[in-house]
């Protein structure tokens, strides 16, 4: 099947090879680009290959930041590796971590930009939400994050680096010589649920989540990955077919006339366009569903009538479904309010009642503004021009 064109965005989006002092960074380089780049800089085709696996397992299985520690290579190969390259993570600014345990990271990237990324430790699981974008744009109005200009796309270096800062703050990479099972993991999900729509930044989302997913490196289970997109229609089928991860989709509202105010990307692909995409999606089935994210909201969305009417939205178009009913999570400024506990209860038990699971989501990290919708920047940063970004990051 031939690739379709990515969707675009007036937004810049860096190389990926980020240089740092004139060498070339190695996280967020795929396997192909990775033995690319090492042939490039003299590494013998034949031998390529066997490299690239040595150099993977090192960065992404054992968490090494420096090639003197990667002790299977011949020391003029580590001098030549150290001379051109580097091993380059995001900066963690601050860290917060709520009364509930729940840990929020600000992220400093190329630039001097920012985005926050959130740990959340549960019962047998431990959730990291990241972000693809700094900023974002699609301006929805429930959405603390929608409030902050768009900056740019994260490259994949910036994506898969946050799952790496954390595994750093948790203590999770390996003892060397020794493997992390996978029951011991504190970080055992991924949700791109953070800043920025997913979708809009592609390719370097897929990237970043094949070498998450990589078997000889972090080696999560595609399935213990989640992208949650507002409804970018034409990116949908490329989510299945490329990355393979679990969907999610942020709905919100059951009339047009409503998600065009809640999700005004709607006005582009409207909720008939985003469910018939949803109906073919690729890897629906009973053992992998949708995720339908719902944020309740006081007197807009969460009305008997909107239960029932989602309800057979989802039967019409046969969609393989759970329903994920977000109690809204207010920020300053906000235009609404949460649902009264009762509501919600009641909209969920009519969604329950239908045959589809209908968990209410408990707000996690509020007290440190960590929870859903309240991700922003704390020293937000107007869009800058091209060439700015560009001298900032070193680019120009």
């Amino acid at each position: 099947m031939t690739a379709k064109a990515p969707i675009t965005q007036d937004v810049m989006t860096l190389p990926r090879k980020i240089e740092a002092g004139g060498k070339i960074n190695l996280i967020g380089q795929t396997r192909d680009q990775l033995r690319e780049t090492l042939i490039a800089a003299g590494t013998p085709e034949k031998q390529a290959k066997m490299r690239v696996g040595q150099i993977w397992q090192w960065l992404y299985q054992k968490g090494v930041r420096s090639f003197d520690d990667m002790t299977n290579l011949a020391k003029p190969f580590r001098a030549m590796l150290a001379e051109s390259f580097c091993i380059e993570l995001p900066e963690v600014v601050t860290r917060l971590i709520s009364e509930d345990g729940t840990r929020k990271y600000l992220v400093r990237i190329a630039g001097g930009h920012e985005v926050e990324v959130v740990y959340i430790p549960e019962e047998g699981r431990g959730t990291l939400c990241i972000s693809s974008q700094v900023g974002c744009t699609l301006t929805c109005s429930f959405c603390h994050t929608g409030t902050q200009k768009l900056v740019r796309n994260l490259s994949a270096a910036e994506i898969i680096g946050q799952v790496m800062l954390v595994r750093d703050d948790l203590g999770e990479w390996p003892e060397l010589g020794r493997a992390n099972p996978p029951e011991a993991r504190l970080l055992s999900n991924i949700v791109l649920m953070g800043m920025g729509e997913p979708l809009y930044n592609f390719e370097n989302v897929r990237d970043a989540m094949k070498i998450a997913m990589d078997p000889e490196g972090i080696s999560l289970s595609r399935r213990r990955i989640t992208l949650s997109t507002s409804g970018v229609v034409p990116e949908i089928e490329r989510t299945a077919t490329e990355i393979g991860c679990l969907l999610a989709v942020s709905f919100h509202a059951t009339t047009d006339e409503t998600r065009d105010i809640l999700v005004p990307i709607n006005k582009r692909w409207n909720i008939e366009t985003l469910l018939s995409a949803l109906a073919a999606y690729p890897k629906a089935s009973n053992s992998e569903r949708i995720t339908f994210e719902y944020v309740m909201l006081k007197g807009i969305n969460d009305s008997d009538e909107d239960a029932h009417r989602l309800v057979q939205l989802i039967k019409d178009y046969k969609i393989p479904a759970k329903i994920n009913l977000i109690p809204f999570n207010e920020w300053p400024g906000a235009p609404y309010e949460r649902s009264s506990n009762n509501r919600i209860r009641a909209f969920s038990d009519i969604v329950h009642d239908a045959g589809y699971a209908s968990p209410v989501r408990k707000p996690r990290g509020e007290d440190i503004m960590a929870a859903c919708g309240q991700l922003k920047s704390e020293t937000e940063r107007a869009r800058k021009s091209r060439k700015q970004i560009e001298a900032e990051a070193g680019l120009s």
